[in-house]
């Protein structure tokens, strides 16, 4: 993959970007600090994140968790909105896998043609180009 293709951040890898970047493959970790590189956090991730914070689930977001988008932004990320194809698309996933969270990435790597960078590996039955090195 290239620096001009747009990557769609996994949640995990996004935390893992802020608080444990060691358990990034090396070629992920430099795609995510060239800020050349087009990277894309959905709103569905911050929901999810903000769901499992509030559930105590991620104490270390305690900080941060009213401030994500403005840290996403300085960290030189977009923010991809959900958009009525975007839910239309992950609806039709039901079949494919039960987190509602991961279909609606999945829906929005596709449809936007991002590659999805998780390290996920159910994440495989979804039509959308994925990546991770490790």
């Amino acid at each position: 993959m290239t620096a001009s293709t747009g990557y769609l951040l996994d949640s995990h890898v996004l935390l893992w970007w802020w608080f444990d970047p060691q358990r990034m493959p090396e070629g992920v970790l430099a795609l995510l600090s060239n800020p050349e590189t087009p990277i894309v956090v959905s709103s569905a991730s911050v929901w999810e994140l903000s769901i499992k914070h509030h559930q105590g689930k991620l104490p270390e977001l305690e900080h941060a968790i009213t401030d994500l988008p403005a840290l996403l932004r300085a960290d030189g990320f977009q923010i991809l909105s959900i958009a009525i194809n975007h839910a239309l698309r992950a609806g039709a996933y039901c079949q494919l896998h039960r987190d509602p969270f991961d279909r609606m990435l999945a829906a929005q790597a596709e449809l936007e043609q991002l590659v999805l960078i998780t390290a996920d590996s159910q994440l495989s039955a979804f039509p959308c180009r994925q990546l991770w090195e490790g």
